[in-house]
């Protein structure tokens, strides 16, 4: 019989200390849905090329399907749970709802993650930067042009607003 090797992983998932004992193979994906019952975050394709599992750690998108939990460990997790706050959602995600930006929403916590670590990076991006940026990220509904013109607004909001969270 094998022995049971787990590793001890501290991990800030939204602002959230939780200390856990995980098998050193098990995604942040896994972590996250299966451990915490942090089902916003999704599993698309589990091979990182859909972009639907993005989270991002210590301020940069990563595909939590692809990353595993142990090499996270002491790092910053934000997920689509703790995007918002106390004065309601944050403004990529209102602007996702303001331009219907989300038509079956399988896609749009993935989505709306990825948007935020674009806008934390370049507060003012150009079309290009938007498709570029985003460009591992699918919509199977074809939602583009409405998930541009979100970013669009969501950027133009938070620069009128100077809010960086």
């Amino acid at each position: 019989m094998k022995p049971n090797l787990k590793c001890e992983v501290t991990l800030n998932i939204n602002g959230n200390i939780h200390e856990l004992a995980l098998e050193p193979h098990w995604t942040l994906l896994r972590v996250l849905r299966d451990e915490l019952g942090m089902i916003g975050t999704r599993e698309g394709c589990g091979e990182g090329s859909c972009g639907t599992c993005t989270v991002v750690v210590d301020g940069e998108p990563a595909r939590a399907c692809l990353v595993l939990a142990v090499r996270v460990n002491g790092s910053d997790v934000l997920t689509i749970e703790g995007l918002s706050g106390p004065d309601g959602l944050h403004a990529v995600q209102q602007a996702f709802v303001d331009h219907g930006a989300s038509q079956c929403g399988f896609c749009t916590p993935g989505m709306i993650m990825s948007a935020k670590a674009l806008l934390d990076e370049n507060p003012q991006p150009a079309d290009d930067d938007i498709k570029e940026f985003m460009s591992g990220n699918l919509c199977r509904c074809g939602s583009y042009s409405m998930i541009f013109q979100a970013i669009r607004t969501a950027s133009e909001r938070l620069r009128a607003t100077g809010e960086r969270r």
